[in-house]
């Protein structure tokens, strides 16, 4: 049954999406190659002429811009900032995205909050408790965190030649902005700027969990208890995607400080 429901809500997901977003969605532009116009410089600082940066910068307001961090401290590298057009990935820029995601200093405070939140709800009975029980859900978190980041940010991707960074919208109406960056985990842009179904994410994360079977507790290798965890997983990433959206306008109008 939470199988079947994680699917049921995925299915709405990707329905909303196609009839809500229409036109507005934002999409990764044509390979620089092909287009045969240098493309300024993306997330990870793609060399660009400085004229083409420089005015690349100055078309994204400061209310839109995605910063590499939010609040100092949550990594937003795969965030492309609303109206910016870098070029596709490369496999290296994919791999040092997924390598700053995986082992920046916020991911080990985030897996020891989750680990000390499961040790505390006994949510693996079998991992125990306390200290000992604390390293067993560590290592495990960090585990399932660093082999799901390579797997949709960088090892599908380059396979498949999908682009797994999030393009904020930036404008527009505020619901349709917040289907539009839940849904990512269902649509991506490819190599060359068109809307696909977004397998690196679906594939990863399922790859990932078939992965987690092999240094989880028996309990914790059904199917049902897979779907679960695929169906958290997938949900992370969406409501991340979410918050990126809407965090340059929390921080200008909320906060009244720069993103």
């Amino acid at each position: 049954m939470k199988a079947a429901r994680l699917i049921l809500c995925l299915g709405v997901l990707l329905l909303l999406s196609s009839s809500a977003i229409g036109q507005e969605t934002p999409q990764a532009p044509p390979d620089s190659a092909q287009s045969g116009q240098a493309t300024q410089a993306g997330p990870l600082g793609q060399a660009a002429s400085a004229g083409q940066a420089d005015a690349g910068v100055q078309s994204v307001p400061t209310s839109q811009q995605q910063p590499k961090r939010i609040l100092g401290v949550m990594p937003n590298f795969r965030a492309v900032s609303a109206g910016e057009i870098p070029p596709p990935p490369t496999p290296k820029q994919a791999f040092i995205i997924a390598t700053k995601n995986s082992f920046d200093y916020s991911s080990f405070i985030f897996v020891g909050i989750t680990s000390l939140l499961a040790e505390g709800t006994d949510a693996h009975p079998q991992l125990g408790k306390g200290m000992p029980g604390f390293g067993r859900y560590y290592w495990r978190g960090l585990v399932d965190k660093t082999d799901g980041n390579y797997l949709v940010i960088f090892a599908l991707p380059t396979v498949l030649h999908e682009d797994e960074r999030y393009y904020a919208m930036g404008k527009g109406n505020f619901f349709k902005r917040g289907i539009y960056a839940a849904t990512r985990i269902l649509i991506t842009p490819d190599y060359h700027g068109h809307n696909t179904v977004n397998a690196s994410e679906i594939f990863g994360r399922a790859m990932a969990q078939g992965i987690s079977t092999t240094y989880y507790p028996s309990q914790d290798r059904t199917l049902g208890a897979l779907a679960v965890k695929f169906g958290w997983a997938t949900g992370r990433d969406a409501l991340t995607n979410v918050f990126r959206e809407y965090w340059p306008d929390i921080a200008t109008h909320v906060l009244h400080r720069h993103p």
